[in-house]
């Protein structure tokens, strides 16, 4: 039998940091009501996460189940490669620009329009790649705002071991983390060819000596979402 399906609407946000309007998703459970309040879930590539990752879908089973708690998720797609990459590299133009969004715009917007819980570990950010990179510098930079980050393939470089490194509180900071053992070659949006795999070890080892609560898995693949799709029931049961 099917899940009852939630809804997902897009929404049109004006961003004034970004100084663009965005298009945004958001996926409400089937049974969703304002009486209770919910765990938000916000998703870098977001337009990835609902086709590619079929997010919604999962969400659905499992609430269906119960086996996690109420959640709204919230996706916020990228224009092209080239807006993706300035906006969620740790050297892209706009990403101190879009952090500032996330903290400063967009949780604010929806904790005023949805029953959300107002504290650092009802809201959880995730993303692959780079869109993972972003969302774990945004949790470092606002520990307070986000309590919980979801890495599928994070890349990782000094500044992402750096912003880790120098985490006011790693008791307040809760993390998924993955990375496939293929991932050593990975081709990355400007063309050059990155090890992802011996970085995302160190990231996880300084997740570990920091104290962080962390979950770690290396899977055997490469970096796509043939192997995202299919972790992401995992990711959400672990973090919901």
């Amino acid at each position: 039998m099917a899940a009852t399906k939630g809804t997902i609407t897009e929404i049109t946000f004006d961003s004034q940091e970004l100084g663009e309007t965005l298009t945004i998703l958001v996926y409400l459970p089937a049974i969703f009501t304002p009486l209770y309040k919910y765990h938000l879930l916000i998703a870098q590539d977001g337009k990835d996460y609902f086709q590619l990752g079929r997010i919604a879908r999962v969400a659905d089973e499992l609430l269906e189940n119960n086996e996690v708690e109420n959640l709204i998720i919230v996706g916020i797609p990228y224009k092209n490669v080239h807006d993706r990459r300035i906006k969620y590299h740790p050297d892209g133009e706009q990403n101190n620009a879009y952090i500032r969004f996330l903290a400063h715009e967009l949780v604010p917007y929806l904790d005023q329009n949805y029953p959300t819980f107002h504290m650092g570990m009802g809201r959880t950010l995730i993303g692959d790649s780079l869109g993972a990179t972003v969302s774990l510098m945004t949790a470092a930079k606002y520990p307070n705002i986000f309590g919980k980050v979801i890495l599928q393939s994070p890349m990782v470089d000094d500044k992402v071991l750096n912003a880790v490194e120098n985490h006011p509180n790693p008791s307040l900071l809760s993390v998924y983390h993955i990375i496939g053992k293929g991932e050593t070659e990975v081709k990355t949006t400007n063309g050059e060819v990155q090890d992802f795999l011996t970085p995302n070890r160190k990231l996880h080892d300084l997740f570990d000596q920091k104290g962080f609560s962390s979950f770690y898995e290396e899977f055997e693949g490469d970096h796509t979402w043939k192997y995202w799709q299919p972790d992401l029931k995992r990711a959400l049961k672990y973090m919901f």
